[in-house]
């Protein structure tokens, strides 16, 4: 099923790879999309089958719980065919390049194709070779457009708006495509962004941004609405960034003590997996008063309704 080219419908893209390419009347119609499939969701029976015929298809070079499940759920909803691809299990780890593996989906007919991929840059290379839309589910440290968008939609269903907020992004941000996408959405939403990390783990350039270093957590903490926890991605890093997880949660996990900086409403939020004890403290994680990290989840599914949506059919205002 292509996309449909409905002059009424107001928003339709080809492909889904960045929030940069997104427009702030764009992101805002694709929010309020996701917060009707949000309220839908939690009534059966209640949602059109708007991807009725059409097939998806998930392709991910590396492990995924949250993100695959939820994209699977989500065209599930709108009556779409899923079908998942195990890339560890299949001929790309035989040797099957790109180019190739394109090939080979093309001739599958799909409508979309989510690919989460090690390397940046990875899914806009497959999404120039293939004959449906792409989804980037994560590339390198490159961009995780969609979970952005859910964490904003999950920001707006609690603070109501996003401008003028203030929002602090904490960990490892060098190997984080979900810390680049927060700080380009959030921040064109009207929001301060925060970077708290260790200098070790703060990319080069990342300030041109617009965004706030502080290498003290405390002090980044101060006066914020928001505070987004960030794992550290072990299996990214090439020598030795931190001392030791103990040393680590010491100066930058976020505790009951550290909390205390930030504004007494302030939300914790963390993109998962966790890594208990070592970016936060479990009390936080699971105190449903200030945590809204499995809102995030739930949010997910509706927010990935709402992309597929977008992809097939447009979405109106």
């Amino acid at each position: 099923m292509k996309p449909l080219k409905d002059s009424k419908r107001t928003l339709l893209k080809p492909h889904l790879l960045s929030v940069e390419e997104l427009s702030i009347p764009e992101i805002n119609i694709l929010l309020n999309k996701a917060d009707f499939y949000a309220d839908a969701n939690k009534q059966r029976g209640k949602i059109e089958k708007t991807l009725k015929g059409s097939t998806v298809i998930t392709l991910f070079f590396e492990t995924s719980t949250r993100t695959k499940t939820s994209f699977e759920l989500a065209a599930k909803r709108l009556g779409a065919d899923s079908i998942g691809i195990n890339a560890s299990a299949s001929a790309i780890k035989k040797g099957e390049t790109l180019i190739d593996t394109a090939m080979t989906l093309n001739a599958m007919h799909a409508d979309i194709l989510i690919v989460r991929h090690p390397d940046s840059g990875a899914v806009k290379l497959l999404s120039e070779k293939v004959n449906c839309a792409a989804i980037n589910a994560g590339d390198g440290t490159h961009e995780h457009p969609t979970q952005a968008l859910l964490d904003a939609l999950t920001i707006k269903k609690n603070k109501k708006e996003i401008k003028g907020l203030n929002i602090a992004i904490c960990g490892d941000v060098l190997h984080s495509r979900v810390a680049r996408s927060n700080i380009l959405l959030l921040s064109k939403l009207g929001a301060k962004i925060n970077i708290i990390a260790p200098p070790t783990l703060i990319p080069k350039g990342i300030e041109n941004l617009g965004v706030e270093i502080f290498n003290n957590m405390e002090k980044g903490l101060v006066n914020c609405d928001i505070v987004m926890m960030l794992r550290l991605q072990t299996e990214r890093m090439k020598g030795l960034y931190v001392p030791s997880t103990r040393e680590y949660f010491k100066f930058y996990g976020l505790d009951h003590e550290k909390l205390k900086n930030a504004k007494k409403d302030a939300l914790i939020m963390h993109p998962g997996p966790m890594n208990r004890g070592v970016e936060i403290d479990s009390s936080l994680a699971d105190n449903l008063d200030r945590s809204v990290i499995h809102q995030q989840v739930e949010i997910g599914v509706a927010v990935r309704m709402a992309c597929l949506e977008m992809l097939t059919v447009g979405i109106d205002k």
